[in-house]
């Protein structure tokens, strides 16, 4: 996958991320930009989660979204 292609898959799935966790603003959608431990991250800072759960959520996100590659 060339860097374009990274790219346009990142902001096709920018939607789907604030769709399953709303309180993930755009700015924090532009410092992840495509990073998993900086969504995982984001996800403890804005929920309160602990790492175990923010991880569980992002592996089942993954998980019905096969399409998407990091």
């Amino acid at each position: 996958m060339n860097k374009d292609e990274a790219s346009g898959n990142w902001k096709q799935f920018k939607g789907k991320f604030k769709e399953k966790w709303g309180k993930l603003t755009d700015d924090d959608l532009t410092v992840i930009e495509g990073k998993r431990d900086q969504l995982v991250g984001k996800i403890q800072e804005r929920y309160g989660y602990a790492k175990d759960q923010a991880e569980s959520e992002v592996k089942d996100w993954e998980s019905h979204n096969k399409d998407y590659r990091w």
